[in-house]
Protein backbone atom coordinates (compact mmCIF):
# COMPACT_ATOMS: atom_id res chain seq x y z
CA UNK A 1 0.00 0.00 0.00
CA UNK A 2 1.66 3.86 -0.74
CA UNK A 3 0.60 6.77 1.13
CA UNK A 4 -2.57 7.41 -0.85
CA UNK A 5 -4.44 4.34 0.02
CA UNK A 6 -3.60 4.54 3.66
CA UNK A 7 -5.08 7.85 3.73
CA UNK A 8 -7.89 7.12 1.80
CA UNK A 9 -8.33 4.03 4.48
CA UNK A 10 -7.65 6.83 7.63
CA UNK A 11 -10.62 9.34 5.92
CA UNK A 12 -13.32 6.33 5.30
CA UNK A 13 -12.28 5.30 9.31
CA UNK A 14 -12.52 8.63 10.40
CA UNK A 15 -15.89 9.37 8.73
CA UNK A 16 -17.29 5.82 9.36
CA UNK A 17 -16.50 6.88 13.22
CA UNK A 18 -18.37 10.56 12.47
CA UNK A 19 -21.29 8.31 11.08
CA UNK A 20 -21.33 6.32 13.96
CA UNK A 21 -21.53 8.48 16.76
CA UNK A 22 -23.64 11.62 15.40
CA UNK A 23 -27.22 9.54 15.99
CA UNK A 24 -26.11 9.45 19.91
CA UNK A 25 -24.80 12.70 19.83
CA UNK A 26 -27.29 14.60 18.29
CA UNK A 27 -30.08 12.68 20.36
CA UNK A 28 -28.34 13.82 23.68
CA UNK A 29 -27.74 17.66 22.43
CA UNK A 30 -31.64 17.96 21.77
CA UNK A 31 -32.34 15.94 24.66
CA UNK A 32 -29.81 18.28 27.03
CA UNK A 33 -31.70 21.46 25.20
CA UNK A 34 -34.95 20.12 25.50
CA UNK A 35 -34.12 19.99 29.49
CA UNK A 36 -31.79 23.34 29.51
CA UNK A 37 -34.62 25.13 28.17
CA UNK A 38 -37.42 23.68 30.39
CA UNK A 39 -35.21 24.23 33.81
CA UNK A 40 -35.01 28.09 32.16
CA UNK A 41 -38.90 28.62 31.72
CA UNK A 42 -39.38 27.14 34.93
CA UNK A 43 -36.30 28.44 36.77
CA UNK A 44 -35.25 25.10 38.13
CA UNK A 45 -31.87 25.12 38.61
CA UNK A 46 -30.86 21.56 39.67
CA UNK A 47 -27.72 20.12 37.66
CA UNK A 48 -28.74 16.78 37.93
CA UNK A 49 -31.70 16.89 36.48
CA UNK A 50 -30.35 16.73 32.84
CA UNK A 51 -28.41 13.35 33.72
CA UNK A 52 -31.07 10.80 33.95
CA UNK A 53 -33.07 11.67 30.28
CA UNK A 54 -30.33 12.44 28.68
CA UNK A 55 -28.50 8.15 29.75
CA UNK A 56 -32.17 7.09 28.88
CA UNK A 57 -32.72 8.97 25.38
CA UNK A 58 -28.91 7.73 24.22
CA UNK A 59 -29.54 4.27 25.53
CA UNK A 60 -33.07 4.08 23.52
CA UNK A 61 -31.07 5.70 20.38
CA UNK A 62 -28.42 3.46 20.76
CA UNK A 63 -31.06 0.60 20.48
CA UNK A 64 -32.68 2.40 17.75
CA UNK A 65 -29.85 2.81 15.56
CA UNK A 66 -27.63 0.39 16.33
CA UNK A 67 -28.87 -1.77 13.13
CA UNK A 68 -27.48 0.98 11.13
CA UNK A 69 -24.41 1.29 12.68
CA UNK A 70 -23.82 -2.62 12.45
CA UNK A 71 -24.71 -2.20 9.00
CA UNK A 72 -22.07 0.96 8.20
CA UNK A 73 -19.18 -1.50 9.95
CA UNK A 74 -20.18 -3.91 7.81
CA UNK A 75 -20.18 -2.52 4.68
CA UNK A 76 -16.57 -0.59 5.74
CA UNK A 77 -15.08 -4.38 6.69
CA UNK A 78 -16.26 -5.86 3.60
CA UNK A 79 -14.71 -2.60 1.39
CA UNK A 80 -11.26 -2.81 3.76
CA UNK A 81 -11.34 -6.73 2.72
CA UNK A 82 -12.00 -6.09 -0.81
CA UNK A 83 -8.96 -3.83 -0.42
CA UNK A 84 -6.82 -6.86 0.98
CA UNK A 85 -8.01 -8.90 -1.52
CA UNK A 86 -6.91 -6.71 -3.92
CA UNK A 87 -3.42 -6.26 -3.06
Amino acid sequence: MNGAEVLDVGRDAIWLTIQLAAPCLIVGLVVGVGIGLLQALTQIQEATLVAAPKIVAIFVSLLVFLPLMGALMSGFMRHIAQRIAGL
